[in-house]
């Protein structure tokens, strides 16, 4: 047992030696092999070394023989491209010499029809001038395309004139109405386009104008420019006129087929708005103002004619005298229609130049360099601006000898064309924007002129109210509207119709340095004004009435007057301008009105004063009445027959026009009558005074009655 135990540890130990040994021996060989691996490595390493310093010894060898050889291709194409470009300025030189010879026949054929092409010839000559100036400036050669520059210049100036001439026209009537007209009822509707030139001819004209602004050396085409385009614009505007004067009396249409196409599925719309007033309205204000100074209105010297107008309805009343007066004056209504174009021309002339102004501009500012523009501008325009201030002086002359010869109604005229041109006048303003000042001052001069010679014409027609002269021949015998009322509220009822236009001419003269031209202020004018003439008509009324030798025929005139007044005023929104500097001018027409049927119910006391208790015996039941008490019923029955038979039949031709009035006056007269009538009769009912009674006692109290509502009647 001792044995083999000794005997494991010896066995353990030989094997665990063989194991070490074994690796040991592995190892050897694995260091053997990285040894010989690496030998072969650095064999490898010598070998590469070896053929890279060959590969570099080889290089340089190829470096040193091509080097030279790339120099020299190098120098040879460089002396290549110096022949090259020495041939192509030779090439480039000569062709200077050939520009005349070869451009000739273009040039002289002029550009029309190939514009690009002639100006590729001018730009050739242009180069052959400035190299010739450069390198050769005695040659010959240069005198000659100098010559040939000058003539292509020429030819071009001519084709701009040329194609500006030939297809510069008018534009038509139609197309300008259309593009001053404003139809609010159609939506988006579309801008009237102004196309003066076909678009190919813009377009060269604008390549002409850009070859001449920066080539030509001088502005002459501007010149042409605005010279042929002055013409057009005056020539557009006088086709207007013409347009007007040949259509506008008759019934044909004035717009286009275009724009009644747009408006044909509505036939109940309103009519476009155009910068128009209403032809005769004016006239026929005028008319009446006329007969004021000439002629009555029935056609003789004396009264109105106003009797079978009851109500005053003026609108009637406007009218029958219009055709009265068409009848029986008819040459003056020629010159009046006549006139009525002349202003509704005149003012959609205005329009027409402010519309095709723009236009003109928005074409002058592709064809005419910007520093040019506005100068430009201001001189095509003038023409066609100098007649339309000339037409507008002329309308002011014409109105200042007209108020010379107390033709008041003249102002009529000037009232629709002041309010255009107040509106136009911003559109104006920025149309002329960069005009020269002589220039933009044209119209608020006229302005100024119209202003003024309105608020004259105003002023002195209030002053012709006042000092209407007193005359019997020229006073209605029936007491009726006065001519001078009826013509001075027409007057003031045509202002009410401009009333802004009418208060900025009475502002215009006001020097007071807290005026301001304010709507408030102008309306403040303007009702101080018709007050003043309200006044002045009162006045001159009052001293009229005294020409009446019979009281109440005079109060019956005053009457008729004020109640025509105050009823005209109500009817009008004039009421509502006195009331603003006068609030209770209405009170004090009615009190008027009272005062004058007081007055004249006064006519009829002396009638009455037969039926009163004056000078009446004391009756006693059963006894009999003395010769001396009878003779005094006798007179107050005869007294009262007499008197009522006179005034009945000389106020039966008297006038009220009112019917309202009429009726009441009559009704409150007949009660006054009748009710003291009876009284009498109850009186003397059982008294004996006559053995012909029925030859004092005419009349019934019905039959009183009767006659008193025949009153104011002519035709009972």
């Amino acid at each position: 047992m001792g044995i083999a135990s000794r005997m494991i540890p010896t066995e353990d130990a030989s094997a665990r030696k063989r194991e070490i040994e074994e690796k040991l021996n592995q190892e050897q060989e694995t260091l053997s092999f990285i040894r010989e691996n690496l030998e072969k490595s650095d064999q490898l390493t010598k070998g590469m070394v070896s053929i890279l310093s060959s590969f570099e010894s080889r290089l340089m060898q190829l470096e040193n023989s091509i080097i030279p050889v790339h120099k020299q291709t190098e120098n040879l194409q460089r002396l290549q491209e110096n022949v090259d470009k020495t041939l192509s300025c030779l090439d480039h030189v000569i062709s200077y010499y050939h520009v005349a010879k070869d451009t000739d026949r273009i040039i002289r054929e002029g550009p029309s029809g190939r514009l690009d092409e002639y100006l590729a010839c001018i730009a050739r000559i242009q180069k052959a001038v400035e190299y010739f100036q450069d390198n050769n400036p005695d040659s010959p050669e240069l005198n000659t395309v100098k010559a040939r520059f000058e003539k292509g210049k020429e030819l071009l100036e001519a084709e701009f004139r040329s194609l500006l001439t030939r297809y510069s026209k008018p534009v038509p009537p139609i197309l300008i109405l259309d593009a001053i007209t404003v139809d609010e009822d159609i939506e988006l509707q579309e801008e009237v386009v102004l196309e003066h030139l076909p678009e190919a001819v813009l377009q060269d004209i604008i390549c002409i104008s850009g070859w001449l602004v920066e080539y030509g050396r001088n502005q002459d085409f501007m010149n042409v420019y605005f010279q042929i385009r002055s013409s057009q614009l005056d020539r557009s505007i006088k086709g207007l006129k013409e347009h007007f004067r040949k259509n506008s009396a008759s019934s044909g249409v004035l717009y286009s087929p275009a724009v009644q196409t747009k408006r044909k599925d509505t036939p109940t719309k309103k009519a476009p708005k155009r910068p128009v007033y209403i032809p005769g309205t004016i006239r026929k204000a005028q008319n009446l103002l006329k007969q004021y100074s000439q002629h009555g209105l029935d056609g003789k010297k004396g009264g109105s004619n106003l009797t079978p107008l009851e109500g005053y309805d003026n609108d009637l009343r406007v009218k029958l005298h219009s055709d009265a007066l068409n009848e029986k004056h008819g040459a003056a209504t020629g010159k009046d229609d006549v006139l009525d174009i002349e202003i509704d021309s005149y003012i959609h002339c205005i329009s027409a130049f402010v519309k095709l102004a723009q236009s003109e501009y928005a074409l002058l500012t592709e064809i005419i360099p910007e520093h040019h523009q506005k100068k430009t501008f201001d001189s095509l325009i003038q023409e066609a601006l100098d007649n339309l201030m000339l037409e507008g002086d002329n309308i002011v002359s014409a109105a200042r000898r007209a108020i010379m010869r107390h033709d008041y109604s003249a102002v009529l005229t000037i009232f629709p064309i002041l309010r255009h041109l107040k509106m136009n006048k911003s559109d104006f303003d920025s149309t002329l924007q960069g005009t020269a000042a002589s220039t933009k001052n044209k119209l608020p001069t006229l302005i100024t002129s119209m202003e003024t010679i309105g608020a004259k014409a105003l002023e002195e027609f209030a002053d012709s109210i006042k000092n209407d002269p007193d005359k019997e021949y020229n006073m209605p015998k029936d007491g009726t509207v006065h001519e001078l009322t009826s013509n001075a509220i027409l007057f003031l009822q045509q202002l009410l119709d401009f009333h802004e236009t009418a208060g900025a001419m009475l502002a215009s003269q006001e020097t007071s340095s807290t005026s301001s031209s304010t709507s408030d202020f102008n309306k403040r004018l303007l009702s101080s004004y018709i007050c003043k003439v309200l006044g002045n008509l009162q006045l001159n009324l009052l001293s009229k009435s005294k020409v009446y030798e019979d009281s109440a025929l005079s109060a019956i005139f005053l009457h008729n007057n004020y109640n025509y007044i105050l009823k005209s005023l109500e009817k009008s929104e004039l009421i509502q301008l006195v009331t603003v500097t006068q609030r209770k001018a209405e009170s004090s027409y009615r009190e008027l009105i009272k005062q004058q049927i007081d007055m004249y119910q006064r006519s009829w006391l002396k009638v009455l004063e037969h039926l009163t208790d004056r000078n009446m015996p004391v009756f006693q039941p059963g006894a009999k009445l003395k010769d001396k008490e009878r003779q005094v019923i006798k007179d107050k029955f005869k007294g009262f027959n007499d008197g009522l038979e006179e005034l009945c039949k000389i106020q039966k031709g008297w006038a009220i026009p009112d019917k309202e009035q009429r009726d009441s006056i009559r009704q409150s007269q007949k009660k006054i009558v009748s009710d003291a009538y009876r009284a009498f009769l109850q009186r003397c009912a059982n008294i004996s005074f006559t053995k012909n009674p029925e030859k004092y006692h005419k009349y019934r109290p019905e039959e009183v009655e009767e006659m008193i509502e025949k009153l104011f009647d002519t035709s009972a």
